[in-house]
């Protein structure tokens, strides 16, 4: 029998691969919904854990509410469906082991029913990420050295490497960071990487392969006569050594090329890596041809390590390393998606030109805080399950202006006297950021190329991949429109608060399970071309007669709401991909038709002007300016037609097309 190696953790990662969301908010919170609805029915009283009976009728309440697809029929994998649809919530605090709300995700879902995501703490991120951030300071895993706190890790290593981390040092090196001593160990190998002193795969190779039971393994594999079961067994593989029988075959085949130097098998060698499966085969495929197409000759064998190789005990020592330096690789390309999505939901961290940073007020409040407050990085806390205030976590995270603004005029060269000077800064520089984003990213030709998509809902699959984010096609939308309103109005007011969306720190949308303003309220202040007045735009894809009908009364009754609480100089566009005539008809009306709140309130009529993304696209494609629209709305607004078909035709679609 060859000698059992056990499987050790030597990374983090945050959240499961089980548990691998896209909409993360929007899935986290319609999940946290539908539990507190099923466990609101008194027929699901009993304990969670171990309750086969009560997982299964959780997945069955998921997909009857359309939360999941796919009709599985066999109970132990819809119980097992179940564990893993919720084991990401378990992680982070808002339920606990028993699948029950705790008072953070009570927390969360009172702001996911109130619609209110406005920033109101110190760090000026929406509440949601606010409490994310505190739960994600709080989460800790699991590992074979003991605990560690990704969040607080990640804090320590930003702090120590200029604040930035390029795509690989976030892949391959945070994650590994499990004990303070290997922690200290990374810090100093990426400076070395920089310089480039040092590669990642030597990196990886001194801190992993250095550790945890692989000088055990591989000295035991230099002993061996290099049997089957010995190959196998060195793979350390967590679920048998019988799903590493593929490498046998990798082993007998890379033997005879590199010792024995016989370079005509190299058909047999591309088979021998086409057995080993997804990320794992690519990677031997690049190192040893280049590529991962299949080479057409011997020439395609690209100089590696094991072309160095002088005898049998090099060619074991490579062998070895590369099937766990692989492995590691391909383990820790798995969790950079969970860990990006993580970090990304506290509005903590930029990543951006394929750097990953703190957000300016986040590494200055971590330049401006103790030591100390790394002392928790490998421990875990006491207090996830529970909502309280930063400085319970760690009474190191407290918040001292004048530290935040010393520490901001040293990392940015300012000479700022005031947080309120150092929001403001913060503020003009993630609208730099936004137009730096629409110039590159989303160009007038992009937007004019886009609607299209919109109107026939054939292209959502492209519209998603394209934007990215978290969000879904009618936020995706909303985002769209308010680009481009932005752009014909001469890149004028703060359209990141016009825009009633939540977006990410990348200034991507988001999408939220409910609540939340869905217009676009774009303010203007008085110009030679219009009075100062407000514009509400209402963002709607349409599909069905339903509705094309449904829509009407909200979008009324958010004008008439605005003009009476707010600004009665106020007018509305309605945009969409489908314009029915009993909607413009209905928009038409209500400029002479009064509305009342209540017996006391009311207006006598409103301005509402329908607008066809065809038309829009036209605006875009001859540059038509917001002041031109105006007055062509204005104008459409006093005609004389009562047909509103032909209303909308004559007035608005042919003076589009006729400036």
């Amino acid at each position: 029998m060859p000698e059992h190696f056990t499987f050790k953790t030597y990374a983090w990662s945050l959240g499961t691969t089980s548990f691998r969301m896209a909409d993360f908010h929007r899935k986290v919170e319609k999940q946290l919904l539908l539990l507190q609805e099923f466990w609101e029915n008194k027929a699901n009283k009993e304990s969670w854990k171990g309750n086969k009976k009560l997982q299964v009728c959780y997945y069955n309440y998921l997909y009857e509410k359309k939360f999941i697809f796919g009709d599985i029929k066999n109970d132990d994998k819809k119980a097992k469906t179940a564990r893993q649809k919720t084991s990401g919530l378990v992680d982070i605090g808002l339920i606990n082991d028993d699948r029950r709300l705790t008072s953070v995700g009570k927390k969360l879902l009172e702001i996911v029913k109130s619609g209110d995501f406005s920033a109101d703490n110190i760090f000026q991120i929406p509440k949601d990420s606010f409490l994310y951030l505190k739960q994600i300071i709080k989460t800790s895993c699991r590992v074979d050295l003991g605990y560690v706190r990704p969040f607080l890790v990640t804090g320590r290593v930003l702090q120590a490497c200029n604040n930035y981390l390029t795509e690989d040092e976030f892949t391959y090196l945070l994650p590994l960071c499990v004990t303070e001593e290997i922690t200290n160990n990374i810090i100093y190998n990426i400076l070395k990487f920089r310089q480039r002193s040092i590669t990642i795969d030597d990196i990886i190779t001194n801190v992993v392969l250095t550790r945890y039971d692989y000088p055990h393994a591989l000295a035991y594999f230099l002993s061996s006569s290099k049997e089957d079961d010995v190959i196998m067994s060195i793979g350390m593989n967590r679920d048998g050594i019988k799903h590493d029988r593929c490498y046998v075959k990798l082993y007998r085949v890379l033997y005879n090329t590199y010792i024995n130097k016989n370079y005509n098998q190299i058909d047999e060698l591309y088979a021998a890596t086409k057995e080993l499966k997804g990320k794992i085969g690519n990677l031997w495929r690049r190192l040893l041809f280049g590529s991962i197409r299949k080479p057409s000759s011997t020439n395609d064998l690209t100089r590696n390590m094991f072309s160095e190789v002088a005898n049998q005990k090099e060619f074991d020592v490579c062998f070895f390393n590369y099937i766990h330096l692989i492995k590691i690789k391909a383990t820790l390309l798995d969790y950079k998606d969970l860990n990006r999505r993580y970090f990304s939901i506290t509005d903590a961290f930029l990543f951006n030109d394929g750097k990953f940073s703190f957000s300016p007020i986040f590494e200055s409040f971590f330049e401006g805080t103790p030591n100390k407050l790394f002392d928790d990085a490998y421990n875990t806390s006491l207090l996830l399950y529970s909502d309280v205030e930063l400085e319970e976590i760690n009474k190191n995270l407290i918040f001292e202006e004048n530290d935040i603004v010393k520490a901001f005029n040293s990392s940015y060269k300012k000479e700022l006297s005031s947080i309120n000077e150092v929001y403001d800064c913060i503020e003009s520089e993630r609208y730099l950021r936004f137009r730096q984003l629409i110039d590159s990213k989303f160009t007038n030709d992009v937007i004019i190329s886009m609607l299209p998509k919109f109107e026939n809902r054939q292209s959502d699959n492209d519209i998603l991949n394209f934007v990215g984010g978290e969000a879904d096609i009618p936020t995706i939308f909303e985002y769209i429109i308010g680009i481009a309103w932005y752009r014909l109005s001469g890149y004028q007011g703060k359209i990141l608060d016009y825009m009633k969306l939540s977006l990410d720190m990348d200034l991507l949308p988001r999408t939220h399970a409910s609540g939340g303003e869905s217009d676009i309220v774009y303010e203007y202040e008085e110009t030679q071309e219009y009075p100062r007045h407000t514009l509400l735009i209402e963002c709607t894809l349409m599909e069905g007669t339903n509705a094309r009908r449904g829509e009407m009364e909200p979008v009324s009754r958010h004008l008439a709401n605005y003009m009476i609480d707010k600004d009665m100089n106020s007018y509305c566009t309605f945009i969409s991909n489908n314009l029915h005539s009993t909607v413009i008809s209905d928009f038409r009306m209500r400029l002479n038709f009064p509305w009342y709140r209540s017996d006391t309130e009311g207006i006598d009529g409103m301005r509402i002007l329908p607008l066809h993304t065809t038309e829009l696209k036209t605006v875009l494609e001859k540059n038509i300016k917001y002041s031109q629209l105006y007055s062509l709305f204005m104008k459409a607004c006093d005609s004389d037609i009562k047909v509103p078909p032909q209303w909308y035709d004559e007035c608005i679609k042919n003076e589009i097309n006729n400036v």
